[in-house]
């Protein structure tokens, strides 16, 4: 079953950081020329931010962007992003775990980010894909080898054929790809001191030997 998520910037706040002013503002991506860089490297700066690189994914659909900021860790070592559009005002939740995602299992586990609870979710197949509905969302999973991706909306904003259409697009990324798709986090710098977390903000944490001067 897949795990409760936790990622880097929840969804519901993808449009308000749309419109806020300042430099902080999320920006949906377009097309850029990436860095040069190897599959290696590419790895090593995913893991860097907690992710296994083998569920990493894309996905395309028109109209959408990736907001780049969304990226990030969901459940485990999960991905996840949101896709953009100003146009409709929507977004897309492409979300990646381990996992899988049968008949018994799928009503049991909820949709997008959600952590489950009274909402009752509907499953139908569709071809190899589940279609799942759930108080005005909706999803569609896509089981692959040891891991599920999804690909979520709301039922208002997104129609099925689109959400279908994006599901069926997800793909893991080619090198150009994944630079694009994660952010560049440096690794820390050689010889850095590793921070502590057992010791009071003032003092060294030894005991008390203040005596007086005769002692």
């Amino acid at each position: 079953m897949i795990r409760s998520a936790r990622t880097l910037l929840p969804l519901a706040i993808l449009p308000l950081l749309l419109t806020a002013c300042g430099t902080e503002r999320v920006v949906v991506a377009e097309r850029e020329p990436p860095p040069v860089l190897d599959r290696v490297e590419l790895d090593a700066r995913a893991r860097r931010m907690g992710i296994a690189p083998e569920l990493i994914y894309a996905t395309e659909s028109p109209g959408f962007g990736l907001a780049r900021q969304s990226v990030g860790v969901y459940g485990g070592d999960g991905f996840s992003a949101a896709y953009w559009s100003r146009d409709r005002g929507a977004q897309l939740l492409l979300l990646v775990d381990r996992g899988t995602m049968t008949a018994d299992s799928c009503p049991e586990q909820p949709i997008g980010q959600g952590a489950g609870g009274a909402a009752k979710v509907t499953c139908e197949r569709d071809g190899e894909l589940w279609y799942r509905t759930s108080a005005g969302e909706h999803e569609y999973a896509v089981p692959e080898d040891g891991h599920v991706v999804r690909i979520s909306a709301g039922t208002a904003l997104v129609d099925r054929d689109v959400l279908r259409a994006a599901a069926r697009a997800a793909h893991r990324p080619a090198d150009a790809e994944l630079a694009f798709l994660l952010p560049h986090m440096p690794p820390p710098p050689p010889g850095e001191p590793i921070e502590r977390g057992d010791l009071p903000s003032h003092g060294d944490g030894a005991p008390n030997n203040d005596v007086g001067a005769s002692g």
